[in-house]
């Protein structure tokens, strides 16, 4: 979280579980694009914000993926936000970088270091092996294309509130009215779209 004049959430983790959630929420990846009202303009103006979404499969630690120790730089510092005494005196967080390919790591939703670690090594086998994967893929030559950049023209998705209420896929055109809904988690449309597309 972030307090002052630009209040809000910078970032968010979480883990999904499911069947085949790897396989079906992946295709959220990329730059999401929402345009509405701001609550925080006296003069009700629209504003457009953008979102970057990252996805990553769980790896459980079966030895496919070395991380050796003296490959690790691992910081550890206060935790920022909500959360009371603990959060301000104890350097909770964690932050893991592996020096051999740059992929850094970082979490502060536990409330001890231990915590924070074991999930940051959950998270860096899970970058290791997508990068792993996408370097065998890119010898194939299955891969094409580059990382979007988070401005205007890179997103996959729209969502906009005001002056009209439109959710749109910009790479399958499948699109949806209810904005509400699709906020709420109904992304069913979109991610079949979107499979299809990758099956033809």
């Amino acid at each position: 979280m972030l307090d002052g004049d630009e209040a809000g959430i910078k970032s968010v983790t979480f883990e999904v579980s499911g069947d085949y959630a790897y396989g079906y929420l992946k295709c959220e990846r990329g730059v999401h694009r929402l345009v509405r009202i701001s609550p925080f303009d006296a003069n009700a103006r629209r504003h457009t914000s953008f979102a970057s979404l990252d996805v990553a499969p769980v790896i459980e630690d079966d030895g496919k993926v070395d991380i050796r120790q003296e490959d690790l730089r691992i910081d550890t510092y206060r935790a920022s936000g909500a959360g009371g005494q603990h959060v301000n005196r104890t350097d909770s967080a964690v932050r893991i970088t592996h020096i051999p390919t740059g992929v850094v790591v970082q979490c502060q939703n536990e409330r001890s270091q231990v915590q924070n670690k074991e999930t940051c090594f959950r998270m860096l086998r899970a970058k290791l092996a997508e990068l792993k994967e996408k370097q065998r893929q890119e010898q194939m030559g299955d891969i094409k294309g580059e990382q979007k950049k988070i401005e205007w023209g890179s997103q996959i998705r729209s969502y906009v509130f005001q002056p009209y209420t439109l959710v749109k896929d910009l790479r399958t055109g499948y699109e949806m009215g209810d904005v509400d809904a699709v906020m709420d988690g109904k992304l069913e449309g979109f991610v079949t779209a979107y499979l299809q597309m990758l099956a033809e």
